[in-house]
């Protein structure tokens, strides 16, 4: 096994380099669709590199940069926004205030207290993590959910490291990550303000079907959050009975934790202040937009503003983020992060993420999207079973490599066209792509929970890959039977 993989970094750069070629030569969109012919291929090729890993993640992620410009595809100064927007700052500012959970210890307190209520069963104790991951991913980003609760996975698995060893425990280790990021992920599907597709499917619906009963947010979630409810349980007994079964000799004495918590003494200034700033975080996230429960209807606070839409997710994490740093702290009379906080970081993953992002672009602008999408019309005549599975298969493996909400945003139009000319329910297949763009649970650019986790270094790409490819055809599944049962 050793000398495969040394085989794959050596010669996985040129493996890439003649597929890459070979797709430019040998698939042809058209002539009008040059752009598009270079984007798929600088796919396939970034794709390779990282599933192989022959070259760092984040070094892959700069290829965009490099290609785009020279093709002609984007601009330099175009791709290059792609590194740097307002989802990035929401995973900058949502990782800053994990930090500050992390210094002053904040995060090892909840942790302990999750072991404590859990249970001491390693499975149970995944599962209260994908609980929770999922309930908060139905409120508020999935991006700063996964942040969030990075690092009590990561003081959890530490606290059994200690205790069991390392290898001993390697397999607990890779489930409670991949466990966080897929719950994120899965949690968002529930509620209309989960994920950004789901409020993209909500526009699209309306403006092409105004005489159609409007799905609002109660009737979104009889349907969605029981997918969402499966969907955890399914993947839960798939992480920890068949991908990484966990030692059972692995427990927790109940007695140790509680002279944990015992030594961590009574709550800190530092930790109230940042509990606080958390708190409100996620109410100013939940509460940012006007939330329509169908009966009643809670106006957001963005409308105080003359500019609303000015403001978003990113602006909140930063404002947030920026307090962390004014906010005093009584120990030594300093702030409660400083200078030395920012070296904690990862920039090499907010690369990985910006790279994801730059790629969904160039999908956007050379119109390989829309040439992806215009598929589906030949679906036409397709029983209905089928063409759900078709479309939840498509929209699947899309998203891998694409941003959810472009492809959303791309697919669901032409869907709606598509549901007219056949004459069918639109719900019966805008709604299984909504639902899949939101399932790709393969690659860390898949989604920002993926990639976040990445982060932790607990994870080779083999393990997610492996994973998520399985994951995704029970996603493509359960989507289906849900779809079928409520709207054929």
């Amino acid at each position: 096994m050793k000398k495969i993989n040394e085989l794959i970094n050596r010669f996985g750069v040129l493996f890439s380099l003649i597929v890459f070629i070979l797709f430019l030569i040998l698939v042809d969109f058209g002539s009008e669709n040059q752009n598009a012919n270079v984007v798929a291929a600088t796919a396939v090729l970034m794709s390779i590199l990282w599933i192989t890993e022959s070259i760092p993640l984040y070094v892959t992620s700069l290829l965009p940069l490099i290609i785009f410009p020279f093709t002609s595809v984007l601009s330099s100064k175009d791709i290059s926004q792609s590194y740097m927007n307002s989802t990035i700052f929401l995973f900058l500012g949502g990782f800053i205030i994990a930090i500050a959970m992390e210094k002053w210890n904040l995060h090892k307190r909840i942790a302990l207290n999750i072991i404590l209520r859990i249970g001491k069963s390693p499975a149970m104790l995944i599962l209260g993590f994908m609980i929770s991951a999922g309930f908060i991913s139905m409120w508020i980003s999935n991006t700063a959910t996964a942040v969030m609760l990075l690092p009590i996975g990561i003081s959890v698995i530490l606290k059994i490291e200690d205790e069991f060893g390392i290898e001993r425990t390697k397999n607990f280790s890779k489930a409670i990550m991949l466990s966080i990021a897929y719950s994120c992920s899965i949690g968002g599907i529930a509620t209309l303000i989960g994920t950004p597709p789901n409020l993209v499917f909500a526009r699209i619906y309306k403006l092409t079907f105004p005489n159609n009963q409007q799905i609002y947010f109660g009737d979104w979630m009889k349907f969605a959050l029981p997918v969402s409810i499966v969907m955890l349980f399914l993947v839960w007994l798939l992480i920890v009975k068949i991908f990484f079964k966990i030692d059972k000799g692995i427990v927790i004495d109940k007695t140790s934790i509680l002279n944990e918590i015992k030594n961590l003494g009574k709550i800190s200034f530092e930790e109230k202040v940042v509990l606080s700033v958390f708190i409100v975080t996620s109410l100013l996230w939940i509460f940012r937009g006007d939330l329509d429960l169908g009966i009643v209807k809670i106006y957001g606070w963005v409308n105080f503003f003359s500019q609303k839409d000015f403001i978003d997710d990113g602006t909140i994490a930063i404002f947030m983020a920026f307090l962390l740093f004014v906010l005093p702290a009584k120990q030594d009379q300093k702030r409660i992060l400083d200078y030395n906080s920012i070296k904690k970081i990862p920039w090499d993953i907010i690369l990985l993420f910006g790279g994801g992002f730059a790629l969904a672009d160039g999908f956007v602008n050379s119109g390989l999207s829309k040439l992806i999408g215009a598929q589906f019309v030949s679906l036409k005549g397709m029983n209905i079973i089928f063409l759900i599975i078709a479309v939840s298969f498509v929209l699947t493996f899309l998203t891998e490599l694409t941003s959810n909400t472009a492809t959303a945003q791309i697919t669901l139009p032409i869907l709606a066209s598509l549901a007219i000319e056949l004459q069918i329910n639109p719900l019966l297949i805008m709604l299984p792509a909504t639902l899949s763009a939101s399932f790709a649970f393969m690659l860390p650019v898949a989604t920002p929970p993926n990639a976040i986790v990445f982060s932790s270094n607990r994870l080779k790409i083999s393990d997610m890959a492996k994973t998520g490819l399985i994951i995704n055809f029970v996603g493509i599944f359960v989507v289906t039977f849900f779809i079928y049962f409520f709207f054929a």
